[in-house]
């Protein structure tokens, strides 16, 4: 398969995980902007949605190209975007401690030649312990929390207040590995050689 391979996320987390993933890509970030959205849909819809759309945006200034868009939202009775500052970081650890809630990542991959897509979402159960105010602070200064939805990173110094996950454990990273690789193999992509 000789088709250039993109992922339209600027995630430096995505990025390696593909990188494990042995695959060579280009990184061309898409501009869709999440806080546009209409969070009253479905959290699976919503996270799917803004996947396509991202990949989209991009397969559309690419020729013969595989497209890869990823969304990764956190739901706890309502949908955690990225905190827009610490007062909102604060408040989105302060409402998962102690409580279990779901990370859903949306994942579209698009051929820019033909137009064929597959979007698909994982969804993974992530239970918090109890997270003291003193820790959420500290967390919140480290400033690891702010480019994150959900306002923690399960692979950094987040990982800490998690006591453990029922699922994908990429999913929470951000990319489904296991999933995507899925997707790229029946798309024609090669691993192992």
């Amino acid at each position: 398969m000789n088709k250039k391979i993109v992922l339209a996320s600027a995630s430096p987390r995505r990025k390696e995980l593909l990188e494990r993933m042995g695959l060579r890509f280009e990184v061309i970030p898409s501009s869709i902007e999440e806080k546009e959205f209409n969070y009253n849909m479905p959290p699976e819809m919503l996270a799917c949605k803004l996947a396509l759309l991202k990949s989209e945006q991009v397969a559309k200034q690419q020729k013969n190209s595989l497209v890869i868009g990823a969304d990764t939202i956190v739901v706890q009775d309502k949908v955690f975007g990225k905190p827009e500052n610490k007062k909102d970081a604060y408040w989105m650890l302060k409402s998962l401690t102690g409580k279990p809630h779901q990370v859903i990542t949306g994942l579209a991959v698009i051929d820019s030649e033909t137009g064929d897509k597959k979007v698909e979402y994982e969804k993974t159960v992530v239970y918090m312990r109890q997270i003291s105010d003193e820790e959420i602070k500290a967390y919140i200064n480290t400033g690891e929390p702010m480019d994150k939805a959900g306002a923690y990173g399960i692979q950094g110094l987040g990982g800490l207040f998690v006591e453990k996950i029922d699922g994908c454990f990429f999913n929470v990273v951000g990319l489904p590995v296991s999933k995507l690789y899925t997707i790229l193999k029946n798309f024609g992509v090669k691993f192992f050689e």
